[in-house]
């Protein structure tokens, strides 16, 4: 259960800090983390141990907690190891994903085709996140995931802050056609269809 509440906790945070709820810079307090996070102190001290090992959080002694700022250079640095990794990740999940694991994918992809009809914004950034999970638990190499799960949270902050409904659906369609390849089982479609989204995500 506290696993689970953990959990919990470090989704409500994370998507806070991608769609700069909490601002990039910010100084918050544990208690301030608490309150948003909806969760018990023991719960919310194991997100931010997490989010802080994933760079958005910054634990400053006699200061408290800082969201952590954007730098020019982020963008550039994470996509290259996204470029590098990811078309790896798709293609091992879509050879090794469990049926249960297929079916969620198909899940992700209705919910972000719903959010290009609505323009949701929020709800594609929360059913991408929901991917990356998938992705995490299906593909086989664990250093493979330890690498990514960072970056593809850091690439989600980096383009909500320049995002916009035109980019968004482009994004979308790109995913879906990712997770299709996946579900189906489709390994070299699902690892080029992989380095087109990344492509994509990489040009400013």
């Amino acid at each position: 259960m506290q696993t689970s509440q953990s959990h919990r906790a470090y989704l409500t945070l994370e998507h806070l800090i991608v769609t700069l709820a909490l601002k990039p810079g910010a100084l918050v307090t544990e208690k301030q983390l608490i309150d948003l996070a909806g969760h018990g102190r023991t719960p919310v001290r194991e997100a931010i141990q997490k989010l802080s090992w994933q760079g958005l959080i910054l634990v400053k002694p006699r200061v408290g907690l800082q969201v952590a700022e954007i730098a020019p250079e982020d963008h550039g640095n994470v996509m290259q190891v996204r470029r590098e990794l990811e078309p790896i990740a798709a293609a091992l999940t879509a050879e090794h994903a469990a049926d249960e694991q297929r079916d969620r994918l198909g899940d992700c992809a209705r919910a972000m085709e719903e959010c290009a009809v609505t323009g949701d914004l929020a709800g594609f950034f929360a059913a991408d996140k929901s991917f990356d999970e998938i992705l995490e638990d299906a593909c086989p190499n664990g250093f493979i995931v330890a690498a990514l799960g960072p970056v593809q949270t850091h690439s989600r902050r980096l383009w909500y802050s320049t995002a916009s409904p035109e980019r968004m659906d482009r994004a979308i369609a790109l995913h879906v056609a990712v997770i299709r390849a996946i579900q189906q089982g489709r390994v070299a479609e699902a690892r080029a269809a992989m380095v087109v989204l990344i492509d994509y995500l990489a040009a400013k």
